[in-house]
């Protein structure tokens, strides 16, 4: 009787995949049609969507006390947001569009070890006849990949963990623009296993202003 006046007692709602800009889990983006029109032919993505339902968010806490937000999205791409002290609007420093350009698996120890040690991070990446500079350069002769774990949010409630060892590279485009490549070994283990894979996107810059949250 007291449940019909009352109601059930609802279970403990989960993590909440963290937001920003309007941009949330399950939401959708549109970005400036123009902008992309203009922009595309010359980069290696083709085909780029103007608008982007969101399907999983990531979220990376950097060492430097900052912060990696990843909107994925419906069409193989993902709208990274990163955050410099504290999770508002204010605090945005850089905003990229990702798409995934290719994926494979790593096989071996051997194999993760000389991705890790040799083929992720080096002076310049080259992708489709085109040359990409290393961005992140350490002091001295070695700059290895940087490493990050990224907690990532599905609809489904599913949260997961995934190891990540990065290098972002760049090449010059009209207009003072640029065009990145993001090289990317991740690691994620299932029940006790390694699934490991090379991730290579390719990327551009947004301003906040390119984007249009469509509620």
């Amino acid at each position: 009787m007291l449940s019909k006046w009352f109601g059930k007692k609802q279970p403990p709602a989960g993590p909440k995949a963290p937001e920003v800009m309007g941009l949330y889990l399950g939401g959708s983006f549109q970005l400036d049609e123009l902008k992309l029109r203009l922009l595309q032919p010359q980069l290696l993505i083709d085909g780029a969507a103007s608008t982007h339902l969101i399907q999983a968010v990531g979220e990376v806490e950097l060492d430097s006390g900052g912060k990696l937000l990843r909107f994925y999205t419906d069409d193989d791409a993902f709208l990274q947001v990163v955050l410099d002290g504290g999770d508002t609007e204010q605090h945005i420093t850089d905003v990229k569009l990702w798409y995934f350009y290719d994926t494979k698996t790593v096989g071996s120890d051997s194999q993760w070890q000389t991705l890790i040690n040799t083929d992720i991070s080096k002076p310049h990446y080259d992708l489709a006849d085109h040359q990409f500079t290393r961005v992140w350069d350490a002091i001295g002769e070695d700059s290895p990949p940087v490493a990050m774990t990224e907690k990532t949010y599905e609809e489904d409630g599913d949260i997961s963990e995934t190891d990540q060892f990065v290098m972002l590279y760049e090449r010059p485009l009209e207009n003072n623009d640029a065009e990145f490549v993001m090289v990317s070994g991740e690691e994620k283990i299932i029940d006790n296993n390694a699934d490991r894979c090379l991730v290579i996107s390719t990327g551009f810059n947004l301003q906040p202003a390119d984007i249009k949250i469509n509620g």
